[in-house]
This record gives C-alpha cells, structure tokens and sequence, in this order.
C-alpha cells in the first residue's frame, strides 16, 4: 500500500493521466513486493495480475523495471536473502493428488478469511466511537488470544519456518485451531482499523492450513509415505495466497522466489489453480477488489465502463455549430443553411446568451419551396424547445444511453444554461474505437 501511494503521488504531482496514474500505481507496488519479499517475478506478477488486470507491454515494462530496481535497492541495504529456507523434497505421484484436497482445504480457508473480515468491518463500525477507539478495542481482543496462543501474533515468519523446516509442535487439533483462530485474529485486525497487510497473514495462515491437512492425511492413511509436511506447509501458503488474491501466478512465483526451490512447482500450480477457481466460484471479487465491484468503481482496461470513462465531453466537443436567434426570419436561417454543413442550429436568446432550443433541418424542410412564408416565419416559432440536452459533467456511459433510448444521434451540450456545442454518436464511437486500440495495445 505504502509502494502504491508513492506512485500515485508521484503521478499527481506532475499531473499525469488516469492511465498513467494507474501504471505509475502498479509500479510502486510491484517496487514493494519485490523489495519485501526479495522477489522481483513476483512483484511484477502480482502488479500485473492483481492491480492492473491486463497483460500488456505498455505496463509491463515499466513495471518490471519497477520490481527490479525495488529488489536491487533491497539488496544492496539488507543483502541478497532468502525469506524462507527449506530442505529440497521428493515429490511423489500421489503427494500431488492429494494436493487436489490441500487446494479444497485452502479454498475453504481463504472464504472463511475474506468473510470473516468484513463481518468484522461491519460489526466495528456499528460502535459509534472513533476509529482509534475501536482499533484500540479490536487490538485488545487480538492480544487476548495470543496471551494464550503466542503463535497467532505478529507476521508470523518465525512459525512459518518452523512449519517449512517440519519442526513445528505435534498435534492436528493444536494446528487446526491456530489456522483458525489466526484467521479470527487477522479479521480483528484489519476489520476494526489496525494496521497491516493480508499477505503476511495469509503466508502464515497458508503454512497452518498445509501442517493441518498433512497431519490429517498421515493419521488417515498411515501406511501411506507421504513428503515432509513442511511441503505441504509451502503449497498451503501459495493456496491462501492465491485463493484470498484470486491471483493463481502470484502465489506460484511468489512462493518459488522466496523459497529459492523450484521443485514443488507442479503441486505449486495444482494447489494455486484450483483453489483460484473454487474462490472466484463463491467470491467473485478478491480481497482487494471486492469493494469497488460492490460500488461499480472496478474498471478494467478495454471494456466499455473504462473507455468510456477515459473520454470525457470536451474531448468530444463538435464547436463549429451556427447559432441562431428567435426573432431571425426563415430567409436569414435560409442564408446560414446555404453556408453551413450542420442539420442543427441551436437557438440562443440574443441579449442573455441563454439556450432556448434547436431547430433541425427537417423542421424548416416544408418551407423551403414556398417563398411566400422565408419572410413570415420567424425561428422562434419552429425550434423545438423540449430538446435533450447533457452536461459538460455528465457521464459519457449515460450519454450514450439516452442517445440509444432516444435513437437520437446528435445533443446539444449545454452548461450553466448556455450552448457550449454539440456531441454526436459518430465522433463518440471514433474516438471510443481510438481509446479501445490504446488500452489494448494496438495503437
């Protein structure tokens, strides 16, 4: 959050655009993550995949620079280390069946978290207390269960070693009731305002889920050689990762990275895969996005809701308009039709400037051959005053729905009761086609 904010600041500070406020974004975060975790690939994945929501070289590169320059900075302050170390394990056929399971056990673990978080949220804010209050208050409770379960505190790092390294204390009801309760804990935490992140939580609560399920499958099928659980430990934490993320590529290289071991990495896809797919089955939106689906903010590049909203009126602004007054005969409109290459003519009041309404070409069409009435009619009495009109404000996705339900091609744009020019369907969709070929990289 922190590598985010640096981006977006920055951006802002030299005012740059949306698109290149939402790439500088995904650079700073990709930045942290790799400088965290000393994992660039998964920095840049996790950016890509999770923040941007599109795989295009326009925010590729940048990105990837980003994660490697944050890695390097790392590096050079702390030195080139492993997050966790591990011991290199012999993967056998049915290790990776039951993997199947370990990715139903993460699913599982990863709703229950993403759940209970926001019905902590809505429980804190139901107290009418300051937000410092009710951090105090679920930071109270947090310490509570870890007077009596010390491993639930903190980031978790050093029961997550010991889980990797396959030391961890015995007993299957003592590890499931620490993914548990480390799930009610992280809930508490980030629900009722404390600070901190979801990543450390999920390694941590990952590793727990894995020991849980390996010491179950051992008392089940003993007979069974199974791997070290401290594997089943790792493939747990790229499960959490990738099911409360939905982001199956993050959990995989992040998992990779931080551990240096490239051999868990047909497991590493089943379990990030699968428990990825039953997630987005039930929760559609993950952990970081689930706020702005709710609110109809999540605007991904190259759909209709992002282009449109890329675009903005003035943009589309046609200003070559001839405006008229009421009180001009029809034979003066007659004189600026000859001159004129627009079907409409806006109306203005002539002293105030105020916009009265429009006159189209098929409003004056019956007149034209008959001589007798250019000097009779005047073109207050043919405009059409009930004309649609839209705001320089207004959103383009709604525009383009009143020209669709009024099959009307053309509106005046009309702001503070004044006639600023006209917006057509066909200079939206050429410029609608432009933005799309931006957005996805072919232009």
């Amino acid at each position: 959050m922190s590598g985010a904010a640096i981006g977006s600041n920055i951006a802002q500070a030299f005012s740059l655009n949306d698109r290149q406020r939402v790439a500088l974004v995904g650079c700073g975060a990709a930045g942290a993550i790799a400088a965290i975790f000393n994992a660039p690939i998964s920095g840049m994945v996790f950016a890509v995949e999770v923040i941007l929501g599109e795989w295009s070289t326009m925010n590729i590169i940048p990105i990837a620079i980003a994660a490697v320059a944050g890695t390097e900075v790392s590096r050079f302050l702390k030195g080139n280390q492993i997050v966790f170390d591990h011991r290199v394990f012999n993967i056998q056929f049915h290790d990776i069946l039951a993997c199947v399971g370990l990715a139903i056990f993460c699913a599982i673990a990863s709703i229950l978290l993403t759940r209970a978080m926001r019905v902590s949220h809505h429980a804190s804010t139901r107290i009418a207390r300051p937000v410092w209050v009710r951090a105090f208050l679920g930071g109270c409770m947090v310490g509570c269960i870890g007077y009596f379960l010390p491993y639930v505190l903190g980031e978790g790092y050093s029961a997550i070693r010991l889980a990797i390294d396959g030391s961890f204390p015995t007993g299957l009801l003592l590890i499931t009731g620490i993914s548990i309760v480390k799930i009610v804990a992280t809930s508490l935490t980030l629900g009722w305002g404390g600070s901190g992140g979801i990543f450390a939580p999920c390694l941590a609560i990952g590793a727990f889920v894995g020991l849980s399920f390996h010491r179950l499958i051992a008392a089940l099928w003993p007979s069974v050689v199974w791997v070290n659980e401290g594997c089943f430990a790792l493939l747990g934490m790229a499960g959490l990762i990738s099911g409360i993320l939905q982001a199956p590529l993050t959990g995989i290289f992040l998992i990779i990275e931080i551990t240096g071991g490239y051999e868990v990495i047909l497991p590493l896809i089943v379990v990030s895969a699968i428990a990825t797919t039953l997630c987005h089955t039930i929760e559609p939106a993950s952990f970081y996005l689930k706020d702005l689906v709710e609110q109809g903010q999540l605007l991904r590049p190259g759909t209709d809701a992002r282009v449109l909203t890329d675009l903005s009126i003035e943009e589309l602004l046609e200003t070559d308009c001839i405006c008229i007054h009421p009180d001009m005969r029809l034979s003066e409109l007659i004189d600026i039709v000859k001159s004129s290459h627009r079907n409409y003519f806006p109306v203005e009041d002539r002293k105030t400037g105020r916009f009265l309404g429009m006159i189209h070409l098929d409003d004056i069409r019956p007149y034209l051959f008959d001589p007798a009435m250019h000097h009779a009619v005047l073109t207050g009495q043919l405009m059409n005053t009930r004309v649609k009109t839209v705001s320089p404000r207004d959103d383009l996705t709604e525009v383009l729905q009143k020209m669709d339900d009024g099959r009307i091609f053309s509106m005046p744009v009309v702001s503070d009761g004044r006639f600023q020019g006209m917006i057509s369907k066909a200079t939206l969709l050429d410029r609608y086609r432009k933005e799309l070929m931006v957005q996805t990289g072919r232009l």
